[in-house]
């Protein structure tokens, strides 16, 4: 049997909805398996089930579809479904799949649903090899190490590098690279991004609130206001 890739449609309008839930219908290997009419409910299936493909909608209240994929850098591959162009290049620029304006005609729906497929073994093999090594591979000092996801704290932006605390390492590692960058390259299942310039290791909060974190009884942390529904989803 081949792979069956599970689709969810995120979008505020239901014409939408029934129109790529029947395109979806067209192919045995494509399975609609939830749908979500704003960014806040598709936060909350995003954090409680897996899925291979989104099809995503740019202009929703409260959290736009833009927002959606900030708060979520790495999720399944995303096609982003709407009636505006103004934010392709900015989609792009989030690693989207394809981005097609609507009425969806089938066979571009067809098109960009057959890049999604290319594009899943490539991503589903690098989160293997992510998961299993369970490490941060980056360079310090001009020298190649590796850093354990179970050490990480908290990364602090600082503007073109990044700050790392760690349990045994004191002063905190400086490195080249940005908060976007290196989020790519965590465990989401144990990292979260909390602030314009914090990601935290989850297994060290030990209070939030709409407002702050705090680590390990003793850091207090801001959070960002668009980042403030993904600690609602926090277990």
């Amino acid at each position: 049997m081949g792979t069956t890739y599970r689709c969810l449609i995120i979008d505020d309008e239901t014409p939408a909805h029934k129109a790529l839930s029947s395109h979806i219908s067209k192919y045995a290997d494509l399975e609609h398996t939830a749908s979500a009419y704003s960014g806040k409910e598709a936060l909350r299936l995003l954090s409680e089930r897996q899925f291979d493909i989104i099809f995503l909608d740019i202009n929703m209240p409260v959290i736009s579809g833009v927002e959606l994929m900030e708060l979520q850098p790495v999720r399944p591959l995303t096609i982003v479904t709407t009636a505006y162009s103004d934010y392709a290049m900015r989609a792009f620029e989030l690693d989207v799949v394809d981005y097609l304006l609507k009425p969806i005609a089938l066979e571009k729906f067809e098109k960009a649903v057959d890049k999604a497929k290319a594009f899943y073994k490539y991503s589903i093999e690098k989160q293997h090899s992510k998961n299993g090594r369970q490490q941060l591979k980056c360079k310090h000092n001009g020298e190649n190490i590796n850093i354990s996801f179970d050490e990480i704290i908290y990364i602090e932006s600082l503007g073109n590098y990044i700050k790392v605390h760690c349990k045994n390492s004191v002063p905190a590692l400086v490195l080249h690279g940005t908060l976007s960058g290196v989020l790519k390259e965590l465990d989401s299942h144990y990292f979260l991004r909390i602030h314009r310039a914090y990601i935290v290791n989850k297994s060290y909060i030990t209070l939030f609130q709409n407002r702050f974190v705090e680590i390990n009884n003793i850091v207090k942390l801001p959070v960002g206001r668009k980042y403030q529904l993904s600690l609602e989803n926090l277990e």
